[in-house]
């Protein structure tokens, strides 16, 4: 199916027929990708009694349980309350679901003992940025990303300057295919979460930090329509599908 959409005053002719799905799916094994030092996320048949909820166990219905932390399991989108005293639900502050989006392909540059992606790099890669989400991919991209376990491996993350380079430039949902935009282990500063929501000031509800997608490398960089839903929970994070379509200017 194919449609068009007016952004800007410009037109975009989008074939919805054609998903890039980047999300990475949440299965109930030790192979799922983690992070955080939690456990490996549960899908499990529920139990109540003599009762089993499977159907090889004589139920009549496959009854499962799921338990999963939404930052630690797989593809999420965060709302500033993820690093507020004051509850925000991120299903309450995204408010529309579609965006144009920016792939870029970035390999983060050592930095001491860490792998940052920094304003400088930014720039380069965003010469001429459109959209109001920006989607980053980093190098390598392997499909390990798929169920590597991250915790005290010290990932990439974005430096503070980059985080308010994206501010300025007017990034509202930012995706990355990384455990977190901020340092694994940074005594709780929290850099460029508090940098993109703007916590010292008026602080941006509308804006949403997704962590953990995967965009394939048959994905090239360049402009998509990005479909970004989420589960709708009441909580500071959710899992989230993100989807991207190709798109024409014309």
């Amino acid at each position: 199916m194919k449609a068009t959409i007016s952004h800007k005053k410009k037109s975009y002719s989008i074939d919805f027929s054609k998903p890039l799905d980047i999300s990475i799916p949440l299965r109930g094994e030790s192979s799922n990708v983690n992070a955080w030092y939690t456990e490996p996320p549960k899908i499990t048949p529920h139990t109540a009694g003599d009762f089993v909820g499977k159907v090889t166990e004589g139920a009549s219905t496959n009854f499962n349980d799921i338990w999963f932390n939404p930052h630690a399991h797989g593809t999420h989108t965060e709302c500033v309350g993820h690093i507020t005293a004051e509850f925000h639900s991120v299903n309450q502050n995204l408010k529309a679901f579609f965006f144009l989006a920016s792939v870029v392909t970035i390999a983060p540059e050592k930095q001491n003992e860490d792998f940052v992606i920094s304003k400088k790099q930014l720039q380069y890669a965003l010469k001429g940025f459109k959209g109001d989400a920006l989607v980053i991919r980093t190098l390598p991209n392997l499909k390990e990303k798929l169920n590597r376990q991250y915790s005290n491996s010290n990932p990439p993350y974005l430096l503070e300057e980059a985080v308010n380079y994206l501010v300025e430039l007017g990034v509202n949902h930012l995706l990355v295919d990384l455990p977190s935009i901020d340092k694994e282990k940074d005594g709780g500063a929290l850099l460029g979460h508090n940098a993109f929501w703007n916590t010292s000031g008026l602080v941006r509800k509308h804006a949403t930090i997704t962590e953990f997608v995967f965009v394939a490398n048959t994905i090239k960089d360049g402009l998509y329509f990005l479909n970004l839903q989420v589960a709708p929970f009441e909580n500071d994070a959710s899992p989230s599908r993100p989807v991207l379509f190709k798109i024409e200017e014309y």
